[in-house]
This record gives structure tokens, sequence and C-alpha cells, in this order.
């Protein structure tokens, strides 16, 4: 049972609210911290505005402190009805001039010695409490002292004032929020719509349409278009392979295989023993040239797979040159031939894939030995930023107009004598295509050369 899989525009909607969420729980903690913060400096102003007034009020008569409470002062902490209210006016001693006994100043830790205001909690009548205590001081023949005035007031307005302010805040925050998810999930659609265009041009394709797609999309989704190009590429040019290769196979199979079937049904039949070593010596080279046909097409198709397929490594040429010579192949296809290896001490590495390397290597190697004249030789150079792997003989090379055809599938030479199946330096270029290469042939003083060049590789040591 297929697993149930989340679409990108959810996950990125998810991902998009978790963040409004987040932000909206923010914005709930700074809203009640900034409405606290803001009722509790308003109601302090009230409560210093009260105790200024009554302080101002305080006058000495006869060596005594008398105050004489303004109307005013209790108008401004009738600005929270609810609340219950308390004052007292101390003198020196801290005895009590007028008030209620039960408003004490404020801890002696938090008295300073000017006239500037000290706030502080406590409580009133068992309720929680703000309380502010401003001290007089005065110096007059009668009277050398202070006089400290203390006035506090329960909290229910000012912790109404706060949840107020919070309460209009969130409002605020979530009537925003509601507009950018709408907004936010209207955006990411939008900005989706190019993945849905994607998958719709996909899914309306026919199964055998390997056309690159439009990459006329945004650019993190034209990293995905082109990797999906890039795709496609590979798979036609693999398709193309197997195509090719099931074509030629029908195509160069059939006229040996037939003619192999008659020759050994002739020879089966022919009663005279000359004639009849004739035809079988016919049949095996028939069938030598049918196997040849046959290692040169499957080589093919194994380069061309791996090109695309294999990873590429740094590759000493050396090594692939010592290779084919160290294989011997040559004593079969050309017993007595002269064969040299042409190597140097210093590696010459390219990025490539070593079995490609070889089969490209050994079928120009072999290409020389059928139709070139020995002595045959075998290296690797480097030009500046350029590596070789070379095959030369000392024969003249073929003609300009035969020259310009060779490297095509199943382009023959006549030196051939029909007895080349037309697909060595076939290979040898695909490889040479596939690592950005070339595949060179040029006639030279000394004989005819060969050459599969690629970019060199630097190998850190």
């Amino acid at each position: 049972m297929a697993r149930a899989t989340r679409s990108l525009t959810s996950r990125v909607v998810v991902g998009v609210l978790s963040l409004l969420l987040v932000g909206g729980v923010i914005v709930a903690i700074a809203s009640f911290a900034y409405g606290q913060q803001a009722a509790k400096q308003a109601y302090d102003r009230l409560l210093l505005g009260a105790a200024s007034d009554i302080a101002e009020s305080i006058t000495i008569l006869n060596g005594t402190p008398m105050a004489d409470l303004p109307v005013s002062a209790f108008q401004l902490l009738a600005q929270a009805p609810d609340d219950r209210i308390g004052y007292a006016v101390r003198g020196p001693d801290e005895q009590l001039l007028t008030g209620h006994a039960a408003v004490t100043s404020a801890p002696e830790p938090q008295r300073r010695p000017s006239n500037q205001p000290v706030f502080f909690d406590a409580t009133l009548q068992n309720e929680a409490a703000r309380f502010v205590t401003i001290t007089r001081i005065f110096a007059e023949r009668e009277f050398s002292g202070t006089v400290s005035v203390t006035v506090g007031q329960t909290m229910l307005a000012r912790n109404a004032m706060a949840l107020g302010l919070t309460r209009d805040a969130l409002i605020a925050s979530i009537l925003a929020g509601l507009a950018l998810m709408v907004l936010a999930i209207v955006v990411i659609r939008n900005a989706m719509a190019p993945l849905d265009r994607i998958a719709s041009e996909l899914l309306d394709r026919d199964p055998y349409d390997l056309t690159p797609m439009d990459n006329n999309v945004p650019a993190e989704a034209a990293v995905m278009v082109d990797a999906m190009n890039r795709f496609m590429r590979r798979l036609d040019r693999q398709i193309g392979s197997m195509r090719n290769l099931i074509s030629d196979t029908a195509h160069q199979l059939r006229t040996p295989v037939a003619a192999i079937r008659t020759q050994a049904e002739l020879a089966s039949e022919e009663t005279v023993p000359e004639a009849q070593r004739l035809m079988v010596g016919r049949l095996a080279r028939r069938s030598r040239s049918l196997g040849e046909l046959l290692d040169q097409m499957l080589s093919r198709a194994l380069v061309i797979h791996r090109t695309d397929s294999a990873p590429r490594r740094p590759i000493d040429l050396r090594d692939v040159a010592l290779e084919v010579v160290e294989a011997r192949d040559h004593e079969l296809l050309s017993p007595g031939a002269e064969v040299e290896l042409v190597i140097g001490p210093d590696p010459i590495f390219v990025m490539a894939d070593e079995i490609s390397l070889t089969e490209a290597a050994k079928n120009m190697f072999n290409n020389a030995l059928r139709h070139g004249t020995p002595p045959v030789r075998i290296g690797v150079s480097r030009t500046g930023t350029r590596a070789s792997l070379w095959v030369q003989d000392a024969g003249p090379g073929p003609t300009p107009e035969v020259l310009s055809r060779m490297g095509q599938r199943f382009e023959r030479n006549a030196a051939s004598k029909g007895q080349s199946a037309g697909l060595g330096l076939s290979i040898v270029r695909a490889v040479a295509e596939a690592f950005e290469g070339d595949l060179t042939m040029t006639p030279t003083d000394d004989g005819f050369r060969v050459s599969l060049t690629l970019t060199a590789h630097e190998v850190p040591e």
C-alpha cells in the first residue's frame, strides 16, 4: 500500500502558519507586557499627582506641620472609582499627622534623602496595592525636619487597563494574522503554480517524447527542470543507442548468418573431400568475421552505456596503453608484427571511465594491426592542458576521401577487404565525444597516427 505523501504546497503553508503562530504568541506576550507597563505608568502618575498635591498643601503652624488636604488630590484618584485608596502624612519620627495608620511609608532601604518619589508594592486592606511616598524637607525657624506623604491605591483599574490594552492589541494582531495567512496561502499557491504546470506537462506528454522541457520557470524550479532535461537527454541517448544496436544487429547479422547457413548446408551435402575442405575453410572464416562483428557491436554498446552512467575518475593514460599491450591481442591478430610501447616516467591523468578508455585504445590498436603497416606503436603524450592516447603505424594511411568518412558506423577502409565490421574507430569517436575530447587521424613523417585527445587532469600529490 502506497504511503500518502504531503504536497509541497501544504508543507510550505504549514511552515508559514507555524511561523505566524509563533509570531502571534510573541506578539501576545509583548502586548501583555506593554499593557502592564502602560497601565503602571498611567496610574503611577495619578498616584504621584495626588501625593504631590497633598505634599504641597503642608504648612507649618506654631512649629507643627499641618496638612489641608486638597480636593484635587482625591479627584485624581477618583479616575479609578472601583479601587480603594489610602493615605498617610507623617512627621520626622514617623508620627502620624493625618491619614490612615495602616498606610506605611516606603521601606527604609528604598528611601531617598531628597524629595524624589519612591514607588513600592504592598497591601491595602488585604488587597494588592501600589503606593508612592514623597518626602518634603522643611528648614524653618519654628520647624526643621522632614514630612512624608504616602498615597496608595488598589490595582483593579490598572489591571483592567492592562488587560484591555492586551485584548485590543491581540484583536488587531489576530485580524492582521488572518489577513497575512490568506495572503500567504495565495502567494504560496501562485509560487507553486510553475510546479503544477511542470507536472501537467509531464502527464500530458507522449511516453516517447524526450525533448527538453521549457525552463522558463523561477530559479528554484529551473534547477529541477534542468536536472530532468539532463536525465531525459541521457535517456534519449540510451534509447537511441538501443535502437541503433537493434537495427544494426538486424541489418549486419542477416547476411553473414544466411551465408554461414548456406555454406554449412552445402558443405554437409558435398561429397568431394577437397571441395568440402574448401567450404569448411570459408565457413570458418565467415564464423570468425561474425564473431568479430558481434564483439565490436557489443563493445560499442558497452562504451555508450558506460559513458552516460559510469562515474568519472582520474585515469593514468600510461596504464591504459600498458594494459592494451600486455593483453597480447596482437599475437593473434598479426603474428610476428612488431609492437612498441611509448610512455614516459611521468603520469598523464584524465577524468574518464577506465573501461571505456581501454575499449577505445584496443580498437585503435587492433585497427592499426589489421589495416596498417608494422611496426605499430602505442603511446601517450601531453601538450599543455591536452593529453593524448595515440596509435601509429608505418603505413601511408587512407586517402583524404576515405579519411573524411572514417569514424562513422560500419564505414570500411578499402584495405580491410571486407574483414572489418567498420565499428572500431566509431567506438573511439563515441568515447571522445562522451569525455569532451577529439579523435584526430593525421599522416606523419614516418607513418599514420590516430589520437584520442582529452583534457589533462592535475592530481594533487
